[in-house]
């Protein structure tokens, strides 16, 4: 799901860095606000374990990938969908600078799709789910699979926007790699809260941690 450069027109792209900028302010916001002390190590963790899961990609045709994305989870974890725009962006900042996964000019859009999109979706889709059904393991399964799947299907979009994929086949390719990946990023989510909520459960931010 990382653009690489050149997929998207410059003009574009810069829309996008506009658009992931604003979120990216209001996530440094939150950052203040809501993340003191006690709360780095836990940020430190999450970050490196989704660069991890991030880093098992699977080739999809026409030049992307397919992979999990943790934005749900953090967005979860921590309580504040900026949460995962937050800990997202650092991940592709790293990504995209150092190992070159993902484009520079594009790496507007990656936040979006990756950081913005995953974690709205992820924690309201989880809140919401959870006032539902009442079970919190499945909810994070459910939102986080819904996450993942709405952000490939905004990166199938985009690049169709671009023109650099016809959007049929972008929606096909991405929408049923991610459909399936999603199923893993669900059973990680929820399987991550289980053992957070076990051990530390102090540590989970209402509404969006276990207890309602």
């Amino acid at each position: 799901m990382h653009i690489p450069d050149a997929f998207i027109p410059m003009g574009q792209a810069l829309v996008y860095w506009v658009i992931a900028l604003i979120f990216i302010a209001l996530a440094l916001r939150w950052a203040r606000r809501s993340m003191g002390e006690e709360k780095i190590p836990l940020v430190a963790v999450l970050a490196a374990g989704i660069f991890a899961i991030q880093a098992l990609n699977i080739p999809i045709p026409w030049g992307t990938s397919g992979h999990m994305v943790g934005a749900a989870l953090a967005a979860i974890v921590l309580g504040s969908p900026f949460a995962g725009v937050f800990v997202l962006t650092l991940v592709l900042l790293v990504q995209g600078i150092i190992f070159g996964d993902g484009g520079i000019t594009v790496m507007g859009a990656n936040i979006i799709n990756m950081g913005v999109i995953g974690g709205f979706v992820g924690y309201y889709g989880y809140a919401g789910i959870k006032r539902v059904i009442g079970n919190a393991y499945a909810a994070a399964f459910i939102a986080a699979w819904a996450s993942l799947f709405v952000s490939a299907i905004l990166c199938a979009v985009e690049l169709a926007i671009a023109g650099t994929f016809p959007l049929v086949p972008a929606l096909t390719g991405l929408g049923l790699y991610h459909a399936v990946i999603g199923l893993i990023e669900g059973g990680i989510t929820a399987g991550a809260l289980y053992l957070i909520a076990s051990a530390r459960p102090d540590i989970l931010e209402h509404p969006a941690g276990v207890s309602a």
